[in-house]
């Protein structure tokens, strides 16, 4: 490894892949230092609290790294959070302010550590959360990493043409602001690389003018349960009346997961044995009449979430863009077949493992359904298929960061 990219500085604000990038640079003894928002040992005062109480902040902490040095701002992160909630700040208000702060926290931290480098270092920092920290960086000399988390403006522009598609849902979701995205652009221009978790995230930053000599595709990483590996899933000869195919959505139900589409193939699917579990926290109207088949189950406990992947007999992830989408390796490491769309991470091999949706639209999903619903055997056989997702293993993610072009662009 050529000196320049022996050691890097992870920037992460929240606790992103279960911080899966300092992970895997900590275990091949790159990493120098990881500074997040918050970090929660286990012996901290927090953890003593009721557990309703700070639950989420209290999740900041990874025991793989441990020995590692980590600088935290989890005082200043919970007066931030309260001060938010006094001036009654919320969507992009409160989420511009949050990444504002936390880039200002942490460029204080690098100017503490610059003396202490002994090499150029790498700064490996997430989109939106980036531009003073890579303005600092870039100031030293060093290289810059830019870790996007999802397809950029070509994301919102389909978002915000399927909202015009489906007014009566009526969703809170509203476009970023116009600088938002100008000060992203400026994290594209000063990162050496960009690293995109899948070829759509690709193909989007492209049309938004990113050159695609200066992206790399990292897929996310993976650890599967443990409970999960003996698994044994089964099938009926057939699907009837007393045991309907049970077809879970699983996240977000608002329309960039393409529940819109979704709904219309249960209102397609209607005479047919076919029941819809829709499992995650609602961010739309349910304007039209309730469908019989289509239960709205809401937020689960994560505990819960294990109970559905078994329950199941397939995974439907119609997204209309997505980074990634890791319920899609969930769901693979429980043995359920998946459908999914094509805009998001490479995890359903077309008939393999599952079917892939060319298109987002009502009568995709139904006929995808249909032939599931039909081909019993068919997905005993993609269940046994069920990708080996030891290639999204945390040592898989140490390969390809190793493989990331050392050199700018």
């Amino acid at each position: 490894m050529p000196e320049n990219f022996s050691s890097w500085i992870c920037c992460q604000l929240g606790a992103r892949e279960h911080y899966a990038i300092p992970r895997a640079l900590h275990q091949s003894d790159q990493l120098a230092h990881l500074i997040t928002d918050a970090w929660v040992l286990p012996q901290s005062p927090l953890n003593h609290l009721p557990k309703s109480l700070l639950a989420n902040l209290r999740e900041r902490f990874h025991p793989d790294l441990t020995p590692a040095s980590i600088h935290a701002f989890t005082s200043s992160l919970i007066r931030f959070e309260l001060v938010q909630r006094i001036q009654k700040t919320t969507g992009w208000e409160r989420i511009i302010a949050r990444n504002y702060w936390f880039q200002e926290q942490a460029v204080q931290c690098l100017k503490t550590l610059t003396p202490q480098l002994n090499c150029r270092p790498t700064l490996f920092a997430y989109s939106y959360a980036a531009l003073e920290l890579f303005r600092y960086a870039k100031s030293r000399g060093w290289h810059t990493i830019l870790g996007q988390i999802d397809p950029g403006p070509v994301e919102e522009k389909l978002v915000l043409e399927e909202h015009s598609r489906y007014p009566h849902y009526q969703s809170i979701w509203q476009p970023a602001p116009p600088h938002y995205w100008d000060s992203w652009r400026e994290e594209c221009s000063l990162a050496d690389r960009i690293v995109v978790n899948s070829p759509w995230s690709s193909q989007a930053l492209q049309q938004a003018s990113i050159p695609a000599n200066k992206i790399d595709v990292v897929p996310l990483a993976y650890e599967p349960p443990e409970q999960a590996r003996d698994f044994v899933r089964t099938y009926p000869p057939a699907f009837s009346v007393e045991r309907r195919l049970r077809v879970l959505f699983l996240g977000q139900v608002i329309l960039r997961k393409g529940i819109a589409a979704l709904l219309e193939a249960a209102k397609l699917l209607r005479d047919q044995p076919i029941e819809f579990w829709l499992v995650g926290s609602p961010g739309i109207a349910r304007s039209q009449p309730e469908q019989e088949r289509v239960q709205w189950i809401g937020t689960v406990p994560r505990s819960a979430v294990v109970e559905y992947y078994q329950k199941a007999d397939i995974f439907v992830f119609p997204t209309l863009s997505d980074g990634f989408g890791l319920t899609q390796l969930e769901a693979q490491a429980w043995k359920l077949p998946v459908v999914a769309s094509r805009f998001c991470g490479e995890v359903v091999k077309d008939r393999v493992n599952g079917l892939t949706l060319q298109e987002v639209t009502g009568e995709a999903i139904a006929d995808a359904l249909l032939f599931c619903l039909n081909h019993p055997h068919q997905l005993e056989m993609f269940s046994q298929q069920s990708t080996n997702t030891t290639c999204f293993s945390l040592s898989q993610l140490q390969h390809h960061l190793q493989s990331v072009p050392h050199a700018p662009i």
